[in-house]
């Protein structure tokens, strides 16, 4: 499996592991400062470069960034925080290997076109204090021309989050081998720019071998998985998903699950209604069927039919105490079962009884604002999202989603993947709806919950990017099919 995020301890056991299958810890730095400077080289054209080195082999991969560009006729100069000849290990070997100029950061007054960042790595442990914190303090006016090695100096590699106040802003980054959780959490991600993955050599078994959990969110994770209709399919062999709507004058949101779920190929899907939303809600649909209940002993004995395979339940259905006893009888029901919006928020006051209703089945799909009412104070004392979504999945037993743009999915055992690809036009209102419907339409589908919700992500943010500009959330269904036929394409 690719995609793999690996903290800054398992890059560290990743780079040990291609020790111990013969590959040189100095081989290793060589081919990152080499990678760091062909992604300059084939960016620009030559000119005055300066390379910020640090005290470690953050610094070490400076060095040879440095003797590269000089090879290849740049004019380029060396600025160190600290004296090179403290450096130790294969850092000070690449600061003996230069022959260019060096000077300190706090002597220097000459200008460069281009800034590399080699000052700290991931796995920086204080906030950044001296020239390092005054060079960062200026890095936002010359973002675009800063080139960053690993994580942005100040950057926690593990959660994304400046150390201190403070941390460099770069246009680009060059990390290795895998990416970390701070190219794609944010601040870290947006203080990254664009990242860029090189190989410097180390075996990609290394990944599974040192423990990797966390996946960026992607069809090269999960694209052979998805539920591709075989030839002999018929509908009732792809499910059927009902999503709940709320009264008559909430009815909007569940259409739109709805549309979802039939998008992403749910063989049939039903809107749930009560009785005054019937009405309303049939004289809108077509595809889609309605169903009549009358609260929640209605929606019990509605879904003792197990053909009716999955639920959504929540977006429109109101913050209260019938909303309560919809979910526990969706959940009840043995269907898979997302739960949404209101569907969380009524249970803000006990969220221990949606704990004890919960099954591995279900996907919660809360924002943040939702979420901190069903995990009170997790996402505030958690090191990261991802590490409060971990850990929120495995209070709930089940597969929790956090939405946002930087979309987090965790499953009760302990995986978890980072969504990339979600656009700003998702912040609209009904979006969050649609994704629930897609999540919906795939566990109709017969997908385990944590494929269905990161599949769901994924498809998604892609129907948002194929719209562009203007997108509003009856959109984002009309774009699947032209998503699904890429993603079959690309196979």
């Amino acid at each position: 499996m690719t995609g793999e995020i690996l903290t800054v301890e398992q890059m560290y056991a990743a780079d040990r592991y291609a020790g111990e299958t013969g590959i040189p810890s100095l081989k290793l730095m060589e081919e990152a400062g080499s990678a760091v400077a062909a992604e300059i080289i084939k960016r620009w054209q030559p000119r005055p470069i300066c390379v910020f080195c640090g005290p470690g082999n953050n610094g070490g991969d400076g060095f040879v960034v440095a003797r590269h560009l000089l090879e290849a006729k740049w004019e380029v100069w060396v600025e160190s925080l600290h004296d090179p000849r403290t450096l130790k290990g294969d850092a000070l070997h690449m600061a003996k290997l230069w022959k260019g100029e060096a000077i300190s950061i706090a002597e220097s007054t000459r200008m460069a076109d281009l800034f590399v960042d080699a000052l700290f790595g991931a796995g920086l442990s204080r906030p950044l204090e001296g020239e390092a914190l005054r060079l960062a303090q200026g890095s936002r006016r010359y973002k675009d021309r800063i080139i960053s090695i690993d994580v942005p100096s100040g950057i926690d590699g593990n959660t994304g989050r400046p150390k201190g106040d403070t941390a460099f802003e770069a246009g680009l980054t060059v990390t290795f081998f895998r990416k970390k959780p701070a190219h794609l959490l944010y601040p870290g991600r947006a203080l990254c720019g664009e990242v860029v993955v090189a190989d410097i050599g180390i075996p990609d078994e290394a990944a599974p071998r040192v423990g990797a959990k966390t996946w960026e969110n992607s069809p090269a994770t999960w694209g052979r998985a998805f539920p591709w209709a075989e030839t002999t399919a018929h509908k009732y062999a792809r499910g059927h998903c009902v999503v709940v709507s709320g009264p008559a004058h909430a009815t909007g949101a569940a259409r739109l699950a709805a549309r979802g779920a039939l998008r992403i190929g749910a063989g049939l899907v039903s809107v749930a209604s009560p009785p005054d939303a019937v009405p309303v809600n049939a004289a809108a649909l077509t595809a889609i069927m309605v169903k009549p209940f009358d609260g929640s002993k209605g929606l019990a004995e509605l879904l003792k039919d197990k053909r009716l395979n999955a639920v959504v339940i929540g977006p429109g259905c109101g913050a209260n105490l019938n909303t309560e006893e919809l979910v526990a009888a969706a959940l009840n029901s043995g269907g898979a079962t997302v739960i949404d919006a209101d569907g969380l928020t009524a249970f803000r006051s006990e969220p221990k009884v949606l704990f004890k209703l919960l099954r591995e089945s279900a996907v919660l799909t809360p924002h943040e604002g939702e979420f901190e009412r069903v995990f009170p104070g997790l996402l505030a004392n958690s090191a990261s999202k991802l590490e409060a979504v971990r850990a929120a999945a495995a209070l709930a037993k089940c597969t929790v989603l956090l939405k946002g743009a930087d979309t987090v999915i965790a499953s009760p055992d302990g995986r978890a993947a980072i969504n990339s690809n979600a656009p700003p036009a998702l912040a609209t209102a009904g979006s969050g709806d649609v994704l629930a419907g897609l999540i919906g339409g795939l566990l109709a589908q017969g997908l385990d919950s944590f494929a269905a919700a990161s599949m769901g992500a994924w498809l998604h943010g892609e129907a948002a990017n194929t719209f562009g500009p203007g997108l509003i959330a009856e959109d984002l269904p009309e774009q699947l099919p032209a998503v699904l036929k890429a993603l079959k394409e690309s196979e």
